[in-house]
């Protein structure tokens, strides 16, 4: 099992989801939850692809974390 960093963004009428380690793979959603449901769909559909095509599987490497600043 791999874990890779998921990026939610709010998109003024639904959110988006991407995954900075895999290039396009990317998802939207009405509420959070459903873009983490599409967004671990499209994963699992972009690895089988990737797969299927006898292509390697990217390493997770990104990482986030927050960063507080005086604003």
């Amino acid at each position: 099992m791999k874990e890779y960093l998921v990026i939610f963004e709010w998109a003024g009428s639904n959110y988006s989801a991407y995954v900075p380690d895999l290039p396009g793979c990317v998802s939207t959603g009405k509420t959070l939850d459903d873009a983490e449901v599409g967004i671990r769909e499209a994963i699992s559909l972009y690895i089988d692809a990737l797969r299927a095509e006898h292509k390697a599987v990217p390493e997770p490497s990104t990482t986030a974390r927050p960063v507080a600043v005086a604003a």
